[in-house]
């Protein structure tokens, strides 16, 4: 039943069974807006109020992001497939044709998301290629009638409406 092997494509096969959001993780770098976007996103504690995102070792956007005092983490909302794409995508088209908002703290939030999370890095833990960073929610805003983008097997779907 079980095969002896796995090689990276079965093993991303095999996690895209589980649904996921997509988080948008970003901040003011000099005046301009960078981000990425994670579906490793998970709520962690109540007290202290944390949640975690998993981030690459190859990523060329979280040594400048995890700089900052202060990200914004934005769940995406369902109508928001192509800011998704566009945050995958090269650097310097990822904040094209996408409304932002800035704190003053610095963290940027993607407008129309249907969560966004003002943190800070609270710890991150070595996790075989990636880095699990666990992230402090200073303040939020959420909008519980925009439905989350969700990514499953290898795409964006909808969830359905009772």
């Amino acid at each position: 039943m079980f095969e002896a092997v796995i090689d990276e494509k079965q093993l991303r096969r095999a996690f895209g069974c589980f649904p996921s959001g997509i988080a948008a993780i970003c901040a003011d770098v000099d005046g301009t807006p960078i981000g990425v976007a994670a579906s490793s996103f998970t709520s962690v504690s109540l007290e202290p109020p944390l949640v975690s995102v998993s981030m690459r070792h190859a990523s060329t956007t979280w040594p400048s992001l995890r700089t900052r005092r202060r990200l914004g983490l934005s769940v995406l909302g369902e109508e928001q497939e192509g800011v998704c794409r566009r945050l995958a995508g090269a650097a310097d088209h990822r904040f094209s044709e996408s409304d932002w908002t800035s704190s003053t703290g610095g963290g940027v939030f993607v407008e129309g998301a249907t969560l966004w999370l003002d943190c800070s890095i609270h710890a991150e833990v070595p996790a075989g290629d990636h880095d699990v960073i666990l992230l402090r929610v200073h303040n939020l805003r959420v909008d519980p009638d925009i439905a989350p983008l969700v990514f499953h097997g290898s795409r964006f779907r909808r969830l359905a409406t009772a």
